[in-house]
């Protein structure tokens, strides 16, 4: 009697362990794995400050936001002219485990070998330190003839041609890059234009900027489609709506943003906090909130974000180096818009996201380096026909 009781709990007790295995490997495969997305704020503030308050600043930041964010970005430019304080800085960030970038200038703005600094990060901080910010907005400036206007008409003279153009534009800025990828272990900028001929350049990630009321969907299809076509992977950076206080977005705002680009298939996403006017930067407790409330949701429902993958791509014309914002933009800031521009802001700012959301892609037409990418693509268009 007792040996046949015995059978039967061993039985029983074997279908308990079968059925338990059963459902635990059910709800791994069932279960959402996340993928390496780094999220967090840049310090761009106090500029005005002594070089101790800076450094509090930083502490009291990364203090703030280190359980709910993996990326600080080191952005303000004064203090890191002394090599102390910026080392004590990075070394605070380091100890919250949080990944970092700092952003440099140019390499006579210090006392110090900034190219020294960084190798030496690399062996101190490994894997954290993923790398430096070097030339804000290349092609913000190019289209706007800003201060940092790489190319102008005093050096391509009056009869450039495009293609001229954004074979200077590259030459010139592939200069920063290529000398700083022999320290660092990337080299990020952000911009918000002409995002193909920067990864052209060799940038590690470019940051699209969700900047004002501008189509997020356009800077998305133009930056991921040149990501993608170069093999390299991109973020967005959420700036200024306005241009007086309180500055940024509000907080429901800035988690739809840092939702979409999640969805669509970005690597990193920055909130960018300057001046300073809360103590914080620009940054309030709905924006700290928005945060928290994205970072949990990354982490345990990150399917809730949805899906905004590239379905289809626009093929534009090589070496067109259109701003994209209105209908009359520049091209290259050299030249007017010309037969082609209308027609290519209409599919790319009303047509395209109307019909596709953000799940398109501006490419360039240079087969040599889109050939391979088109494939992957459920439907592809050129600016030269209607879309239907």
């Amino acid at each position: 009697m007792n040996r046949k009781f015995t059978v039967i709990a061993a039985v029983v007790l074997i279908a308990l362990i079968v059925l338990t295995l059963f459902f635990a490997v059910n709800w791994l495969n069932n279960k959402t794995v996340g993928r390496q997305f780094y999220v967090g704020v840049e310090y761009a503030y106090g500029e005005n400050q002594t070089v101790q308050v800076q450094i509090t600043q930083i502490q009291a930041l990364v203090d703030k936001v280190k359980d709910y964010t993996n990326l600080f970005i080191v952005g303000s430019i004064g203090f890191k002219i002394n090599q102390t304080a910026l080392t004590e800085a990075c070394d605070y960030i380091f100890q919250a485990k949080l990944n970092f970038i700092v952003l440099f200038t140019g390499l006579d703005q210090y006392t110090y070998d900034i190219t020294h600094w960084m190798v030496d990060a690399k062996a101190r901080y490994g894997e954290q330190f993923l790398g430096i910010d070097r030339f804000d907005e290349p092609g913000g400036n190019q289209l706007d003839t800003g201060a940092s206007q790489l190319i102008d008409r005093t050096i391509v003279g009056v009869n450039a041609s495009y293609s001229y153009v954004a074979n200077a534009y590259v030459s010139n800025l592939t200069v920063f890059p290529d000398y700083y990828l022999q320290f660092s272990p990337k080299v990020f900028t952000s911009d918000y234009g002409l995002y193909w001929f920067d990864y052209k350049s060799n940038y590690s990630a470019i940051f699209a900027e969700f900047v004002g009321n501008e189509s997020r969907q356009r800077h998305i299809a133009l930056c991921r489609g040149a990501a993608d076509a170069f093999g390299r992977d991109w973020g967005v950076v959420v700036t200024w709506k306005y241009s007086q206080a309180p500055y940024l977005e509000s907080g429901s705002e800035l988690y739809s943003d840092l939702s979409l680009a999640y969805s669509a298939g970005a690597k990193y996403a920055v909130v960018f906090s300057y001046p300073d006017i809360t103590g914080f930067g620009t940054l309030t407790d709905a924006h700290f909130g928005a945060l928290q409330k994205f970072w949990t949701t990354m982490h345990t429902n990150p399917d809730s974000f949805g899906s905004n993958k590239p379905e289809v791509a626009y093929v534009v014309p090589a070496d067109y180096g259109f701003g994209f914002r209105h209908p009359t933009d520049a091209i290259w800031g050299l030249f007017s818009a010309d037969a082609y521009s209308s027609k290519i802001y209409e599919d790319t700012n009303t047509v395209l996201p109307g019909k596709f959301g953000s799940s398109f892609d501006i490419v360039y037409d240079e087969p040599q380096v889109i050939a391979p990418l088109l494939g992957n693509y459920r439907e592809v268009f050129y600016w030269n026909q209607t879309i239907t």
